[in-house]
């Protein structure tokens, strides 16, 4: 399934979602074309998706989850690829 958080993360002056999917980034990569995201908002495990687009990922089939849901069905799924902090 398509997950989408609300448009509440700061960036370059907008506000911003998370596109993630909890089944596959196939099905994550396929739902990001048909909503026109580019390929470079794909980060990790999740697309950047601005808020003006947020209402044509819920018409197109993304279902509204909070942050902390979004991130527990990711993980659930084995899709989470945290951040890799550089070796010191």
């Amino acid at each position: 399934m398509i997950l989408i958080d609300p448009p509440v993360w700061p960036g370059h002056g907008k506000l911003w979602s998370h596109l993630v999917s909890d089944v596959s980034y196939e099905e994550l990569h396929a739902f990001a074309a048909r909503l026109g995201a580019p390929e470079r908002g794909f980060e990790r495990d999740h697309y950047d998706i601005p808020a003006q687009w947020y209402e044509d990922a819920l018409r197109l089939g993304a279902q509204p989850v909070g942050s902390k849901e979004l991130v527990a069905r990711l993980t659930a799924a084995g899709l989470r690829r945290r951040k890799v902090s550089p070796a010191s």
